[in-house]
């Protein structure tokens, strides 16, 4: 049985940005600075930030089929392994508000080179750990780097481009985000089998030296003049978002929900502290005044919807594969594999597709289309050959990839430039709760139905496959919340020819 905690986490990870705010001053968005940068610059930005994020997302999902030989290796029960998976996530909770305060204070190169500098440093140690307490160090260390990797690069993207250039860039930046969650599973257990997993960490090394070298050479330095960091705001929403990371960790786990849920409305009121701290607050951490753009409220919205139905199915299908139909871990990796390929292939098709159709109709038209191919997930009996999923999850894989980059680039679309930095952090850590209550929610459908003994008749299958119903309709209903956008949203947003 694969690693739910492991996976969980993985997925949380994807899409994932880090919230910061970013101080608006003179030298924040300068339109005379996007013309001072060579083509070569620019066309290799993207890949810079590409290089972080998969190295994060490998590092994140490469770990879950190695668990059990670290903790043999280590003389560890493998249930106390996963304090390496969870170290490193409340990690990235505390030190997400902060990273933007360093770019501020230091500039965007610095920190950014700083980050893959530590994160490298830190796979280092987490190869040679000696035991468990070493390996959490380690990952911790990790988890430090990684807070300031995906942040901060994505800063200096969103700065460097104009908003007709930068559909582009992102669509490029967020491919390691969709399949590294797919690939990563793969790469470990062959890794594992074959070699060691210590090397599961040293493959981040050469990843990081090409990262750090075309840093040095082509990432733009922006800094602020003006300091100001709401420091007060900052431990408040650190504290809701480390408790919503515990609570998100605990819930396909826990045995007694009681605690999870205590811990889940303290990270709500915490929440709630800070809104009411926002609004006596002058230069706030995240501005309440964001809401106030209509495309922004949807997309955040829109987010939280969509990803509550589409979080869930990297987890669910291959435990299903694994767990209903017998099957191996390298088994359902495969299956679940081509969703990166046709990924990649979708992106190549994003921006044509929101130029002709628009936002509007390009959102609902491709939420109603995957939730229909999940649901499609759930049709095949337990007889059927499990190749089946094969062409459905590659075929998700090309909706997906057009799902992400449309709802990430529309909610910054009206955003003002002294807004964007925060809104762009504020979407992010959206996705990231977003995103766990998705998984969260698979795990209570799919507990709800096995715990149906008249129902399902101790059919695991069928459990799954309810589970995938009902996943897949709310998916379906979510597209509804992207009605409210206009027909015109996201017209400065085009590509230029």
């Amino acid at each position: 049985m694969i690693d739910f905690v492991g996976i969980i986490f993985a997925n949380i990870f994807c899409n994932l940005d880090i919230p910061f705010r970013f101080t608006f001053c003179s030298t924040d968005f300068m339109p005379d600075t996007f013309k001072t940068f060579d083509t070569t610059t620019k066309r290799i930005l993207p890949f810079i930030l590409a290089t972080a994020i998969f190295m994060q997302m490998l590092d994140s999902t490469i770990l879950n089929t190695s668990l059990p030989s670290i903790a043999k290796d280590l003389n560890e029960s493998p249930l106390n392994m996963q304090n390496a998976i969870i170290s490193y996530v409340l990690t990235l909770a505390v030190f997400m508000p902060v990273s933007g305060f360093l770019a501020d204070k230091f500039g965007t190169k610095k920190i950014f080179i700083f980050s893959l500098v530590v994160f490298s440093l830190g796979s280092v140690f987490c190869a040679v750990s000696q035991n468990l307490t070493h390996l959490v160090i380690s990952r911790v260390v990790q988890g430090i780097g990684g807070s300031l990797m995906t942040p901060v690069g994505r800063l200096a993207l969103i700065k460097t481009y104009d908003k007709n250039e930068l559909l582009k860039a992102l669509n490029f930046a967020i491919v390691p985000a969709l399949i590294g969650p797919v690939l990563g599973p793969l790469v470990g257990g062959y890794m594992v089998d074959y070699l060691s997993w210590h090397w599961i960490f040293l493959i981040n090394i050469p990843i990081g030296l090409i990262g750090i070298f075309l840093s040095l050479k082509f990432m733009p330095d922006y800094k602020s003049k003006e300091i100001k960091f709401d420091f007060k705001g900052f431990l408040i929403f650190a504290s809701a978002s480390l408790l919503l990371s515990i609570a998100l960790e605990r819930f396909g786990t826990a045995q007694n929900i009681t605690p999870v849920l205590v811990i889940f409305i303290c990270g709500f009121m915490m929440i709630y502290f800070y809104y009411r701290h926002a609004k006596k607050t002058e230069n706030p951490i995240f501005p309440l005044n964001l809401f106030q753009v209509r495309t922004f409220r949807v997309g955040i919205l829109g987010n939280l919807a969509t990803r509550l139905g589409i979080s869930s199915i990297p987890l669910l299908l291959p435990l299903m594969i694994q767990i209903a139909y017998g099957e191996s871990a390298v088994i359902s990796g495969w299956i679940v594999a081509p969703m990166a390929l046709t990924a990649m292939f979708g992106k190549s098709y994003v921006i044509k597709i929101l130029d002709y159709f628009g936002y509007r109709k390009t959102l609902m038209t491709n939420t109603f289309i995957i939730g229909f191919l999940i649901c499609g997930l759930g049709i095949s009996g337990i007889n059927t050959n499990i190749y089946w999923f094969i062409p459905i999850i590659a075929v998700l894989g090309f909706f997906n990839s057009i799902q992400f980059t449309s709802m990430n680039t529309i909610a910054i679309a009206d955003l003002r430039n002294f807004h964007t930095s925060s809104g762009n952090s504020l979407l992010a850590v959206n996705q990231q709760i977003a995103i766990g209550f998705g998984i969260a929610f698979g795990l209570i459908v799919l507990k709800l139905f096995e715990n149906e003994p008249t129902l399902i008749q101790g059919n695991t299958h069928l459990a799954f496959r309810y589970t995938f119903f009902v996943v897949g309709f709310l998916t379906i209903l979510s597209g509804f919340v992207f009605r409210r956008l206009h027909e015109k949203d996201g017209e400065n947003m085009k590509t230029e020819h």
